[in-house]
C-alpha cells in the first residue's frame, strides 16, 4: 500500500490520481482506492482541506498522486446582482455552510431546506452534481483555490 505524507507544491511527474469528495477531502488520516484500483493511505498534517488538483507523495517521492474533487450533490446559486449574491452568502454563512464562492456562484452541499430559503429571496437554485470546492474558513491554514490567502489575525484582547 502506498502512504501519502507529503504535498508537493510545484510540479512532478503524476503516477496516480485519487478523486474524492469533500467530506474524505477534509481528513487527514483515510484509507483510499486510488482511480487505478491501487490502495493508498493518507497520513498527512492535521487542518487542511485538500484541493482539487493538489499533488501529494510518499516518503521518497516515487509515487506522486493527484487529488482530484469529485462531483457530489451540490446546489448552485448563479446570479448577476451582487448584493442579493452577498445576502444569500450572509444567510447561509449565519448558518455555519460551508460554501463555495466564484464570481456570480455560490455552491453549498445540496440541502432542500436551504435551497427554499434562497428561493424566498428570490433566487434561483439548481441541484446538480459538480466538484465542490469550499471556501477554508477564517481558521484554517489550506491553500485558497484562487491563490490568495486570507491570513488570521489575532487582535489584542482589550478588556
Amino acid at each position: 500500500m502506498i502512504v501519502l505524507t507529503r504535498r508537493l507544491s510545484g510540479a512532478a511527474t503524476v503516477t496516480g490520481s485519487v478523486t474524492l469528495s469533500v467530506d474524505s477531502r477534509i481528513k487527514s488520516r483515510l484509507r483510499v482506492t486510488l482511480d487505478d484500483g491501487r490502495e493508498a493511505g493518507l497520513m498527512l498534517e492535521r487542518g487542511h482541506l485538500l484541493r482539487g488538483g493538489e499533488l501529494l507523495a510518499d516518503a521518497d517521492g516515487g509515487q506522486v498522486i493527484r487529488v482530484l474533487a469529485a462531483p457530489e450533490a451540490v446546489s448552485t446559486v448563479r446570479c448577476a446582482d451582487p448584493h442579493l449574491l452577498a445576502r444569500a452568502a450572509y444567510h447561509l454563512g449565519n448558518r455555519h455552510v460551508p460554501l463555495q464562492i466564484e464570481p456570480g456562484l455560490l455552491r453549498y452541499q445540496h440541502d432542500h431546506v436551504l435551497d427554499d430559503m434562497l428561493r424566498g429571496l428570490g433566487l434561483t437554485v439548481d441541484a446538480e452534481q459538480a466538484p465542490f470546492e469550499p471556501e477554508s474558513g477564517a481558521y484554517q491554514s489550506a491553500p485558497h483555490s484562487h491563490g490568495h490567502g486570507h491570513p488570521f489575525v489575532r487582535l489584542p484582547n482589550h478588556s
